[in-house]
């Protein structure tokens, strides 16, 4: 009689926050299949529940809570792990009955805990695993994390007490996993870090190796590695440092794709210091306008806060002023919201939510008609884009100047018979606010 196999635990697993905690979660969750764990999509199919939490502003605060609220109701095993692990006891105080509770980047304590309340099972003969990982992003693009935490200490930001000081990983390390990804299919890589342009400061630019070649642990060595790759590849978070300057050449040769990611978060000198920005000094204009005569296709992405404690109506004109004269493609903004355990709340001159919010509405207007113009400039031209999604309208893609789930998409109107992960060249037909509309280019 055949022996009657052993069901492996199951775990189904929440993700919540930024594409950090992604890469996080995609850690977790390569642990888990690599231990034998299946993983369930449903609450009533697991035999326990992992939470990965954001805790950085109230908001996500509250989703955090609720759902672990929701996954105790639920299912009634459930370990937390995050950011919001490391603010305190709030975590326990609100919900006691959940098992453990750790901090971001906790692979191994969150490994601990499920083999507390739930033992693997052992199968040595089964590899569970593929050498590119488990990962939540579809097949086609994946986050490349480099870095974890981060050295400045932005008076409105908590992330270094939750996620501690910067610690680069060892680039060889971080060049197999994208050599890995890379083999497995995936047509665009997503540098994030805390703070990538700091990428092995840490270690004073220690020499690594891939494949037997010596690269230091830098930017700029990464970059020009993960260039050789064939595939896309995308900065995020980069701080303006002048050692930025040099990978826009990079840029320019088809190497990394011509986007930048450049948190400014204002215009105005004073209160730049006051958020105690890193490269705060820099002539920001001087340093787009050089890049744009390097690489004119380059894309420029940014975010900024409105109403920080005491922005005065000409500071905030001085920021309108400021994207008027850059000519930004993308701006991502924030009304001011405090953050327990942040220096800014010490400030002078906190201004009342509803003056916050005006001035972020302001901005985005603002904003909205330098971005129209920025994408009615593209129309007639070739682009090329990376397939998303394919349904009855056509094909959704995203140019090289579009990251997803923050800018923009292209609609390819006859695009049905393209499919996900296709690389083609359009053009461009229409615009609107935020998207491009497309068609196949003739060859």
């Amino acid at each position: 009689m055949a022996r009657k196999k052993t069901p492996a635990p199951s775990v189904h697993f929440l993700s919540l926050g930024c594409p950090k905690a992604t890469v996080d979660s995609e850690l977790i969750l390569t642990r888990l299949r690599a231990e034998g764990y299946a993983l369930s999509g449903t609450y009533d199919g697991a035999d326990l529940v992992v939470v990965n939490t954001c805790g950085f502003i109230d908001a996500a605060v509250e989703e955090s809570l609720d759902a672990i609220g929701e996954a105790l109701a639920e299912n009634g095993k459930v370990i937390v792990t995050g950011c919001l692990g490391a603010k305190g006891d709030i975590v326990r105080a609100t919900h006691p009955k959940v098992l453990a509770v750790t901090g971001p980047h906790a692979t191994q304590e969150v490994m601990e805990a499920v083999h507390a309340h739930l033992p693997p099972l052992h199968d040595p003969f089964v590899d569970l695993v593929p050498p590119e990982g488990i990962r939540l992003t579809p097949s086609h693009y994946a986050y490349l994390k480099i870095s974890e935490g981060c050295n400045h200490r932005c008076t409105f930001c908590i992330i270094p007490s939750l996620r501690g000081d910067l610690v680069s990983r060892p680039i060889g390390d971080v060049l197999r996993e994208a050599e890995n990804l890379a083999n497995a299919g995936v047509r665009e890589l997503l540098v994030i870090s805390q703070d990538t342009s700091a990428y092995g400061v840490d270690v004073k630019y220690r020499t690594g190796f891939w494949g037997g070649r010596p690269l230091k642990t830098k930017l700029y060595d990464l970059c020009e590695a993960l260039g050789e790759l064939g595939i896309w590849v995308r900065l995020h978070y980069v701080y303006p440092y002048p050692s930025v300057d040099d990978l826009i050449p990079l840029m320019a040769a088809g190497k990394v794709l011509p986007y930048l990611d450049v948190p400014f978060q204002h215009a105005n000198q004073r209160i730049l210091k006051l958020m105690k920005r890193p490269a705060s000094a820099e002539n920001t204009l001087e340093r787009i306008k050089a890049w744009r005569a390097i690489c004119p296709d380059i894309t420029l992405r940014s975010t900024f806060i409105t109403g920080f404690p005491g922005e005065t109506e000409a500071e905030f004109e001085e920021l309108l002023q400021f994207l008027e004269a850059a000519q930004l493609d993308r701006v991502g903004v924030f009304a001011y919201s405090p953050v327990d355990g942040a220096a800014a709340n010490a400030l002078p001159g906190g201004l009342p939510e509803d003056v916050r919010e005006e001035r972020r509405r302001i901005l985005m207007e603002f904003q909205e008609d330098i971005s129209t113009q920025r994408l009615e400039a593209k129309i007639g031209r070739s682009i090329e884009v990376l397939v998303d999604d394919v349904d009855d309208d056509g094909a959704v893609a995203r140019s090289q100047g579009d990251a997803p789930e923050i800018d923009g998409l292209v609609y390819v109107t006859d695009g049905h018979e393209l499919e996900v992960g296709d690389l083609v060249r359009v053009t461009v037909t229409d615009c609107d606010v935020h998207d491009l509309y497309a068609e196949l280019t003739v060859t």
